[in-house]
Formats: C-alpha cells, structure tokens, sequence
C-alpha cells in the first residue's frame, strides 16, 4: 500500500525540481527523501526515478504518480476535515425539508430532542414533497431533506450522500364500513369503479398511485385532489372515496380501514445532504437524530 507521506515527497519533487528542495521544504536530509522516495518505488513496484548527470528526474510513470498523488493527499484532506467537523459543537441554522408525513413521525421528535440537548442549534422545518425536496437540496435552499428513494422522476445522482431512515408500506386506505375493510391483502383491479382521492398532479403519491392503478388495468376516476393528507383522510372517512398511501401517512385518528396490496410494495424513506462539502456539526447531529427516531433501521 501507497504510503501518502511518500507521496507528498514524490508530488513536491515533480513541483520543486530537485531533491534538495524537497529535503528543504520537508525539514529532512537529501539522503532521507532518497531513501524515501526508493521505498516508494519498492511499494509501487515501479520505476518513478532516473539519473540524469548529477541530478535525478521522474520518469514518465513517476510524473504520472506525481500529479495523481496531488489529488490522492487532496482528497485525504478533504475527509480530514469532514472528521474534525464532527468534532465541533452543533450550532446555527439547519434547513430540513420533510414530506407531509415525515413530518410529524420522524422530524418533530428529532427536532424535539435537538432542542433540549442543543440550545445554539436552530432547524427550520420545510414542509417539501419528494418532487420539491430534491432541487431545494441541490440547489442550496435546504441542507437536509427526507426524501424516498422511490420517486423515479427525480432519481437521486452521485451528488447526494444517503441515510437509510425507514422502510414504509404502501396501503390501500377505504371508509370503515367498506366491504374490503379488514382484508388481509387487496387486488386494485377489485377497485376500479370506486371514486379516488389523489394527492396533486405530478406529486409523489400521485403519480405513484396512478402508476399502481394503471398497472392493475384501469384509469382511476379522482373525484377529488389534496396535498393535505388529514382532508383526504376525512374525504376517505365519509365514504366519499378510497385512497392510496404511505402507512406513515395514515393517522390513527381517524375512522378508516387499511389493506396491504396483494403485491406489497413499499417505500425506502432516507435522509440526503450534498456531497462535496464536509458536513458542519449541526447538520451531522440532525442526522444522527433522524436515524435514531422512531422507524430506525437497526444495525446489525
């Protein structure tokens, strides 16, 4: 294995010209980087040096080594850094982007126990669908979002690191007097007459309700749209129509009945900051909040 202070000794001689202005810079002798510039060759079974008069030069591997070390020890800083941010007392503000029912199961209680343990750290709560979330983060209007890994019309990319939060299943959600309440399991395509509740056009849920129904061959007949999940559970509640959801988003208050598909599926909720930057303190301790909440994958 490449030793990285070896490297920085290869690099500085493709930059400083010659060993004794290596020897300079690195406070040691021009024998010592020789010698350690020799073990280097050893570890990378390779010809980096040539003799040339009384001076030594890299040879065409050596400069290649030489000017991919700069982005090797580059990159090793970089996480250095990451490191000693974890280390910092969380303070400032942290905006947290969350979906409706992410919200009051997984943020508030994160940003309740925040609030205790961290008087100078500030989170500022953003109501923001899968749809809305990720140009937010991306585009640096939050720090954190709480998104699904599911939405395939905004794939998440390379420029996002991942927390894996919670699985969550998909239900079907009827009135409680409906003939289907208290099925185990539900085929949609037994519901193809019945009236819909959705959630807004080109939302999560919308489109992913609409995706399950067409899949289960018919067009569904939406009698009425939402981006409130509560009113849509009332409309559901009156027996004015049947819905698709989250189980997350299902509130046990009120009267309605749920049925797993006969297909299950469920959804992958995670958390997601940008890549690049080190995170600050207080972001890394609103995430390690919301991996240990409610819904918690366990280790292992």
């Amino acid at each position: 294995m490449m030793n990285p202070w070896r490297l920085r000794l290869l690099s500085q001689l493709d930059t400083l010209g010659t060993v004794r202005a290596v020897a300079q810079a690195a406070n040691l002798s021009p024998s010592s980087v020789s010698q350690q510039l020799a073990v280097l060759e050893s570890e990378t079974r390779t010809q980096l040096l040539e003799r040339s008069g009384r001076r030594v030069r890299l040879t065409s591997a050596g400069l290649i080594l030489a000017r991919r070390a700069r982005a090797i020890i580059d990159h090793m800083e970089s996480v250095e850094a990451e490191l000693r941010g974890f280390g910092e007392e969380p303070a400032g503000l942290v905006r947290l982007g969350a979906f409706q029912s992410a919200i009051h199961t997984m943020a508030v209680p994160a940003v309740t126990r925040l609030a205790r343990e961290y008087p100078h750290l500030d989170v500022q709560l953003l109501q923001q669908e899968p749809h809305e979330s990720m140009p937010a983060l991306r585009g640096g209007d939050a720090d954190i979002i709480i998104t699904t890994t599911d939405f395939d019309e905004l794939p998440l990319g390379p420029d996002v690191d991942l927390v894996p939060l919670a699985t969550d299943s998909v239900l079907l959600v009827v009135p409680p007097d409906h003939p289907a309440a208290g099925r185990g399991s539900v085929d949609l395509a037994h519901f193809a007459d019945e009236a819909w509740a959705f959630d807004m056009p080109q939302s999560y849920m919308a489109n992913l309700a609409l995706r399950l129904c067409r899949q289960s061959g018919f067009e569904p007949r939406v009698v009425c749209r939402f981006s409130n999940y509560m009113l849509a559970l009332q409309h559901v509640e009156a027996g004015l129509s049947v819905m698709l959801l989250p189980d997350l988003a299902v509130d046990r208050r009120y009267r309605v009945a749920t049925s797993e598909l006969a297909s299950p599926l469920t959804r992958t909720i995670t958390a997601a900051v940008r890549r690049g930057s080190p995170p600050r303190a207080a972001v890394r301790v609103v995430l390690d909040a919301l991996r240990d909440g409610p819904g918690a994958p366990e280790s292992g």
